[in-house]
């Protein structure tokens, strides 16, 4: 049906990269799941009334919170398709993850409230009438999870939204839920054992337990998480297939919303190649990562002395050295300043960022090793953190 529905109402649907096709599959989606949710209420609302099960109205009330849910985010994907303004030039992107944190608070609370409901029937139990008409409509509403997760998992890695993909794993939980429920139902009917407020409180706890996950993917990338390292070497793989680009370094990528992707990056090239065809070959690469991967990147040209067989050695040696301190270490920039009294060896060192050392610990522990292993010379080194792995 949603396959139906994004033939009619999105043009160039197969088009995930444009901003527009990906912001009309999010609000596709969401008044699609808007839709289902509050049948599923309904249905399991009317379940619960006239079972009288505490479990039911509970997950009634859970397909509640995911249309509200559902809304939220649409409202989030249309806010967060809007164009770059004055006072915002990245774009709105990360509205879609405030949505998102918003959407888990609101699962948390209604879990909390169910849990309630559910302690303070255990400790006052009431009969429960596990009829079959309840018991039919709680297997059609796993059933449409399971299409809610199974279609949200499919767009989501279409358009690369966290959004969609965490609103699946939702929906497969809820199902899961569910189907505690109906066991529960089982259990009374075939046993006449009543564990229905229990498995109103295993519900509610799954919400809980849902929503700190949500926002837990949600409040990472507005923190600035780590970079997909998909996207990380994907880059690197476009950068380094133009032969003139013989290395890079000092990668950093900024996320601004999904499909708003900045990135900087050091580009190592002949010092002595032709500069405006490496600058062509810069622009070239700088157009590709927008094409590719929707980044906006700016890409700063380091020239390597390659006729120099004695400094391309000395960076060889020095830079096995300092993987003694970390063998994650590496160097760039490296160049050699001769004087009368020493000699300056200046380069940038790399360590990763679990590297619980200072910077200023590190260049101490770096110039002792210089001058250690090259009497001399003398280590003039700024450290540099590795951001993207």
């Amino acid at each position: 049906m949603l396959k139906l529905l994004s033939k009619i109402f999105i043009k160039d649907r197969e088009n995930y990269k444009d901003a527009s096709v990906r912001s009309a599959y999010g609000m596709l989606c969401g008044i699609w799941g808007i839709f289902l949710n509050l049948i599923l209420f309904a249905g399991k609302y009317f379940a619960g009334a006239v079972s009288g099960s505490m479990a039911i109205i509970a997950d009634a009330f859970n397909s509640l919170s995911d249309a509200g849910s559902s809304i939220i985010s649409l409202l989030g994907f249309a806010i967060a398709g809007k164009k770059p303004d004055k006072d915002h030039p990245f774009g709105h992107g990360r509205v879609e993850y405030l949505t998102g944190l918003i959407i888990s608070v609101i699962i948390i609370t209604v879990g909390l409230e169910l849990c309630k409901s559910s302690v303070l029937k255990i400790l006052h139990p009431e009969s429960v009438d596990a009829a079959l008409i309840p018991a039919l409509i709680l297997l059609v509403s796993i059933g449409v999870k399971i299409y809610i997760g199974a279609y949200n998992r499919s767009i989501g890695k279409k358009i690369h939204s966290a959004a969609m993909l965490a609103s699946a794993t939702d929906a497969i939980s809820d199902s899961v839920s569910t189907a505690v429920v109906l066991i529960s139902m089982g259990v009374s009917k075939l046993f006449d054992i009543n564990i229905d407020a229990y498995a109103g409180l295993l519900v509610s706890v799954f919400i809980i337990y849902s929503g700190f996950s949500a926002v837990k993917d949600t409040i990472s990338p507005l923190l600035g998480q780590a970079p997909d390292p998909e996207l990380v070497a994907g880059i690197q793989e476009v950068v380094l297939s133009y032969p003139e680009i013989l290395g890079l370094h000092d990668l950093v990528i900024h996320d601004y919303g999904p499909g708003r992707i900045m990135a900087s990056l050091h580009a190592e090239v002949n010092g002595k190649g032709d500069i405006y065809r490496i600058h062509d070959i810069i622009d070239q690469a700088e157009n590709e990562l927008y094409s590719k991967f929707s980044c906006i990147a700016t890409i700063h040209m380091d020239p390597l002395d390659l006729d120099n067989i004695h400094l391309s050695r000395l960076q060889r040696d020095v830079a096995q050295k300092l993987r003694e301190l970390d063998r994650s270490a590496t160097i760039h920039d490296f160049r050699m300043v001769p004087g009368e009294t020493h000699t300056n060896l200046i380069f940038d060192a790399v360590f990763p960022i679990e590297c619980k050392d200072s910077d200023e610990v590190l260049i101490k522990k770096i110039n002792e090793l210089v001058s250690q292993n090259w009497p001399g010379y003398n280590a003039v080194v700024k450290i540099d953190r590795n951001y993207v792995l």
